[in-house]
């Protein structure tokens, strides 16, 4: 199984880039949002990788973060959802999206992805909505993004050459809500709930920290009447 791979950019298309490794091409399918984000032709990147085998094709897609690899895994295992199409949601929404999306049941936001029709949409929020949490717990760590040994690569000039950094806001708010998320669920709300909670109230104040979000999910979480 390839995991990751670093090396330079040969070109972008549309829905795929080339990376050669020590003189090895490897095509790797990406989402809008990650391609949007890899350096210019010469860069040097890193991606973790999914290996997708069948017995006609072998396909490796790429991902900038593991918790956007595991959202791609995980959309994977619903029943008419191909790759691509999950490269499609994750293109269209980003992985904070995704998460937001399916824990509180916006079937609108996942059917804007192209080729999601209604169906599906509905089956992923409910095959997947007690599932988001898994990925939501993965925090900081799973928002970090791959980062290229420039030892691997070799024959890149200096001036071309570009590692892929973390984003630092994406990670301050990937680890406030897994931490906000762990302090609800040993509060004894259960999983399912805590996230959606967590979802929602991050989504009215995305740069919030994990205290803030506490409070709001709280409030969500506090029975109504």
């Amino acid at each position: 199984m390839i995991g990751k791979i670093t090396g330079k950019v040969d070109y972008r298309a549309k829905d795929h880039v080339l990376v050669d490794v020590q003189g090895v091409g490897y095509l790797v399918y990406c989402s809008e949002l990650t391609l949007a984000s890899l350096p210019p032709a010469g860069g040097v990147v890193a991606l973790y990788t999914d290996l997708l085998v069948r017995e006609d094709n072998l396909q490796l897609f790429g991902f900038l973060t593991l918790a956007e690899k595991e959202w791609h895994k995980l959309l994977t295992t619903v029943q008419g959802v191909g790759a691509k199409a999950a490269l499609a949601i994750a293109g269209t929404l980003g992985t904070d999206g995704v998460s937001r999306a399916i824990t509180l049941g916006d079937i609108a936001a996942i059917k804007a992805a192209p080729g999601v029709g209604p169906k599906i949409a509905q089956r992923i929020v409910t095959e997947l909505k007690d599932k988001a949490a898994s990925i939501i717990s993965m925090g900081a760590a799973g928002s970090e993004q791959a980062v290229a040994d420039d030892s691997m690569v070799i024959d890149v000039p200096v001036a071309t050459e570009a590692k892929v950094k973390p984003v630092s806001s994406s990670m301050n708010s990937a680890g406030a809500q897994a931490d906000a998320l762990s302090a609800l669920v040993n509060l004894g709300y259960g999983q399912g709930e805590a996230a959606s909670a967590v979802a929602e109230a991050s989504g009215t104040e995305p740069e919030a920290g994990s205290g803030a979000l506490i409070k709001a999910a709280l409030k969500l979480l506090a029975p109504k009447g």
